[in-house]
């Protein structure tokens, strides 16, 4: 460990210690009690700890803070985190309530030990006042530790604790400046942090979609993930043992296409032989090429991408894995169910463009080897050209050299032509859609789903103008 680094953490919580207003517990299982001991170790810590924790044993976890299913989860991190702040409100509200903000830090981890070496997670949170007897507010992160030792884990772990809790009472009113700090002292490639979610009044009008995008942005991570609804979820969650149909768009907007490539897809999907009785779950992937192709990042634009998707229904997955084998690599840390990727022709030149393997050693047959792993299938949605003729998976032409290789994959079923599809959607194009309603042509309106239009006209979106037919 750098002393370097352990004087800047130890500086942190030197700062909490010394802060008087703030006074809490400190509950963790599963990598030793590293945030405790750092504020320990900062000194003055009397004045800031009222209580650390730590119920390994199952049977003294349950008897604390009751059985569960799980205990590496959110739902065992929320028993945590609200009996802890029920002991706090219960033995000490009446005496320092008035002039003490109090707060609890718990996590629950699955490091590496002797007996486990799978990949290290846990949920980790904080659950504070930001004023003395003001109600609660949260900040619920799930996490993967990377270090390939135990006690690096533990390091990382209690940097990365004292960081949360000092950017909490430090950085709440700027929370993009929050998720930075929280890597502070933290090298690449030892902590992700996949999923983050806020709440309570320390964090007024705090989009936690936006902050999902952040993790992203910031480098926290790869991928996140959200649903219709906005409630941030964490994949692990959402796609375990799950059959998972994945569409990648721009969706700026959703077109007819963008519906009618899933639903066809989705049909076929649930016919296949490993898909048959279980219950897929459907995304909707951005990539942060798509949300970068004006050349910088708009909120209110992507904001807007998805509440269409939300009025749709739809799942979103924001990530930074431009090619389609890496994105099926985070897919199948997972799930060990089948993968399905509608896409249209245009995507299907980009998976057979070898120019995208570059930086792999086998170059596109290590690619593709990569992609059609475990279970994984392409439908292909057809193309209308200019000039008439209708591309489909069974007439598409690759390179040369890659046609013998494009035959294997068809005829075995790794990539089939979606069957079943609407001829007239054919020829939409989201840029025309796009040309139209700047033009003001009410004509786009026939070419994306009712939900859609109305959220493009009452939000006057793509140059959308009031006085305008197309807003109309």
């Amino acid at each position: 460990m750098a002393q370097g680094i352990d004087q800047h953490v130890g500086k942190k919580a030197f700062e909490i210690n010394m802060d008087r207003r703030l006074y809490g517990t400190f509950a963790e299982i599963g990598a030793g009690q590293e945030v405790a001991r750092r504020f320990f170790s900062a000194g003055g810590a009397a004045g800031t700890i009222a209580k650390s924790i730590s119920a390994y044993d199952m049977v003294f976890s349950d008897a604390i803070y009751g059985t569960c299913e799980r205990y590496v989860s959110r739902a065992r991190l929320d028993t945590m985190l609200t009996h802890e702040v029920g002991l706090l409100i219960e033995r000490l509200d009446a005496t320092v309530g008035s002039e003490r903000q109090f707060f609890v830090f718990a996590d629950t981890v699955a490091a590496r030990s002797f007996r486990r070496h799978d990949e290290s997670h846990g949920w980790a949170g904080l659950r504070f006042q930001h004023a003395p007897r003001a109600p609660f507010s949260e900040i619920i992160l799930h996490v993967r530790m990377l270090d390939l030792e135990n006690l690096q884990q533990q390091e990382a772990l209690g940097i990365f604790g004292v960081n949360l809790v000092h950017a909490a009472f430090h950085l709440a009113e700027k929370p993009e400046s929050l998720i930075a700090a929280l890597m502070d002292d933290l090298s690449p490639g030892r902590i992700i942090v996949d999923m983050i979610r806020f709440s309570g009044p320390a964090f007024p009008g705090v989009d936690n979609r936006i902050m999902s995008l952040q993790l992203v942005v910031q480098g926290l991570t790869n991928a996140t993930l959200f649903r219709s609804d906005g409630e941030v979820v964490q994949a692990a969650d959402a796609f375990y043992k799950k059959p998972l149909l994945v569409e990648r768009g721009s969706f700026r907007p959703v077109t007819h296409i963008t519906n009618d490539m899933l639903d066809c897809a989705l049909r076929m999907f649930e016919k296949e032989e490993q898909v048959q009785g279980t219950q897929p779950e459907i995304l909707m992937e951005i990539t942060m090429k798509n949300l970068l192709s004006t050349g910088h990042l708009d909120l209110r634009d992507f904001l807007d991408r998805v509440d269409m998707l939300g009025a749709l229904g739809r799942t979103v997955l924001i990530s930074n894995y431009g090619e389609f084998h890496r994105l099926v690599n985070y897919l199948t840390i997972y799930t060990d169910k089948m993968i399905g990727l509608p896409l249209g022709i245009p995507g299907m030149h980009e998976i057979f463009e070898e120019k995208f393997y570059a930086d792999l050693e086998g170059g596109i047959l290590e690619g593709l080897g990569r992609l059609f792993k475990n279970g994984v299938k392409l439908y292909a949605y057809p193309r209308l050209m200019p000039d008439g003729r209708v591309v489909t998976a069974d007439n598409f032409h690759v390179a040369p050299n890659l046609t013998h290789l494009y035959t294997h994959l068809l005829q075995n079923k790794f990539i089939e032509g979606i069957r079943g599809y609407q001829p007239e959607f054919l020829p939409i194009r989201s840029a025309d859609v796009l040309a139209l309603i700047r033009k003001g042509d009410s004509a786009w309106k026939k070419m994306v789903p009712e939900e859609v239009a109305a959220i493009i006209q009452d939000r006057r979106l793509f140059g959308c103008t009031p006085d305008g037919n197309s807003c109309g």
